[in-house]
């Protein structure tokens, strides 16, 4: 059972690519997203992931060899730009993945029961929300100084969860009162089922949109946290490189200039990607902006 239509829809995928395609800035945006994955995804594949330090290299200029110069270690730097770029796009959408999974099933678990068990979840996001991130991923840094990528996911997707939690509550709050929750109600269809089966995918427009939300401030995050030094330095990272080029006064050499700017420009091209694609998947499955 699913909420009354009449006639067969696109679905959320053909929603979904629809609302990509329909519009010149979704489109744009989501040729962003794919350029920066398959720059950092298939890019590795084609360069020498060695990338040895050459001491005689140093802040070295842009060349033939060297597309984008040297970096503070003599390493070239398109080559680490080209590698920095997996492991906190991963981290993100890990974290998002986290964050959504938990939102939506405390959510909706807390909007559909309601009673003791709403207020029990409430509280608990109450007290999520309290916890200082800084000052927990220092505690986590001074204790666990080489904590993996999943581990900084998880703590990411983990704090960030409450401010969703309650959006899907209210949702939920709506959609339980509609007609064909009180059929499957009627037929006795079970309380799991109803709201995974009849309610959450009623909202699968507005979860994906939340979770692409979720992936630009949790990549934010990440990267935020290494340019604070709160976080290893095990492997090659955009975030690791703006905090080494501040570290070794980049700024003030012209020609280690392309160390700064080349990670911050591929972040901020994977989130303007990121929020144009959002821009664009809202108005196409949200029915009240879809006609506008």
């Amino acid at each position: 059972m699913v909420a009354t239509t009449t006639a067969a829809g696109p679905g959320v995928w053909g929603s979904v690519w629809q609302g990509l395609t329909r519009s010149t800035s979704g489109f744009v945006g989501l040729c962003l997203v794919l350029g920066v994955l398959a720059f950092s995804f298939v890019g590795p594949l084609f360069v020498d992931t060695h990338n040895p330090t050459d001491v005689t290299a140093i802040w070295g200029p842009i060349t033939s060899e060297h597309w984008l110069g040297t970096n503070h270690e003599g390493k070239d730097t398109f080559v680490q730009l080209v590698l920095g770029g997996r492991e906190p796009i991963w981290v993100g959408f890990v974290a998002a993945l986290t964050t959504v999974a938990v939102a939506v099933v405390l959510g909706g678990v807390a909007g559909y029961v309601r009673g003791r068990v709403d207020h029990f979840l409430l509280q608990l996001t109450d007290i999520t929300m309290t916890i200082p991130f800084i000052v927990l991923m220092l505690v986590v840094a001074s204790f666990y100084r080489t904590a993996s990528p999943l581990v900084v996911s998880l703590i990411i997707g983990l704090v960030t969860w409450p401010y969703l939690m309650r959006s899907i509550r209210a949702q939920v709050l709506t959609l339980k009162e509609r007609e064909f929750v009180e059929a499957a109600r009627l037929q006795d269809l079970g309380t799991a089922r109803i709201l995974f089966v009849e309610v959450l995918p009623n909202m699968a427009g507005y979860i994906f949109v939340n979770f692409i939300i979720a992936v630009t401030n949790a990549i934010y995050a990440v990267v935020g946290m290494y340019l604070l030094g709160l976080l290893p330095s095990t492997a090659d990272n955009w975030g690791l490189m703006i905090q080494q080029a501040w570290d070794n006064n980049a700024f003030l050499l012209p020609q280690a200039a392309p160390f700064l700017i080349a990670p911050m420009v591929m972040i901020m091209l994977f989130q303007i990607g990121l929020v144009t694609m959002t821009r664009s998947l809202e108005q196409a499955l949200n029915p009240r902006l879809r006609d506008r």
